[in-house]
């Protein structure tokens, strides 16, 4: 069977498991909700750019410029619809010290963020069946600090998992750090759908006050299911050209 064919029945189990995963559609969906006025929406945004300025993070106009979108590196990211990525918000794991790991497998951080932004990732060659996500989040950069701290703690409090959602995550496992950034976090989750057992590698890391957490799985080779080194640095670098 060619790698190609197999990455749909990837592509269904990382959208069940990350929630926000795999998505081509714009961010920007408002199906079935009442439009906000040009003025609230207007304040609204100038709310968040203010509180932005406050804390020395990127609003989220400035945070989507930061964010890779097209092919880079051999990976595609696109826009995930904000209907999907609003459904991980809610993701609560039954044990409080885990929070940190069930926040990240929704899309977002534990300490709320001054801005988000969210991206599915597809490889552009058939033969690499790793498929994904990543996602940005803006901080000051002492919550940011915080926010690796505690995912830290985590990891290392959590080897046996925890649930979310009526979801069982029942494995976590460190793995070395990729050391980009000013730190990173890198670890796997063992999700349990139905007898099958899911292997999702993140790599989650800090540049000043903006967490970048990168999911993938790969089906036929967990050994191989990180995103690539070389698409995190180039983030990386997109990160760093917006707030340098």
């Amino acid at each position: 069977m060619r790698l190609r064919r197999a990455l749909p029945i990837a592509s269904v189990l990382s959208t069940l498991l990350v929630i926000s995963a795999c998505s081509g559609e714009s961010a920007d969906s408002s199906e079935g909700k009442p439009k906000a006025s040009a003025k609230s929406t207007q304040s609204a945004e100038e709310k968040e750019a203010a509180e932005a300025k406050r804390v020395g993070a990127l609003d989220t106009e400035h945070l989507e410029k930061a964010t890779l979108t097209g092919t880079t590196k051999g990976i595609n990211a696109k826009k995930v619809a904000k209907a999907e990525v609003e459904a991980g918000r809610g993701m609560k794991a039954d044990k409080k010290v885990c929070q940190p790991l069930a926040s990240l497998i929704g899309g977002f951080t534990h300490i709320p963020a001054v801005s988000e932004a969210h991206r599915s990732l597809q490889p552009v060659k058939a033969t690499n069946a790793t498929v994904g996500s990543m996602w940005l989040a803006s901080h000051s950069e002492k919550n940011a600090t915080q926010v690796m701290k505690d995912l830290r703690t985590a990891v290392t409090a959590c080897p046996k998992g925890f649930k979310t959602l009526g979801l069982t995550y029942g494995k976590v496992e460190k793995l070395p750090a990729t050391e980009l950034g000013d730190e990173s976090v890198d670890y796997r989750i063992t999700g349990d759908i139905g007898k099958q057992k899911v292997p999702m590698t993140y790599t989650v890391v800090r540049s000043g006050g903006v967490i970048a957490a990168f999911y993938g799985v790969n089906m036929l080779d967990m050994k191989n299911a990180a995103i690539p080194k070389s698409f995190i640095q180039a983030q990386l670098d997109r990160i760093a050209g917006e707030t340098g």
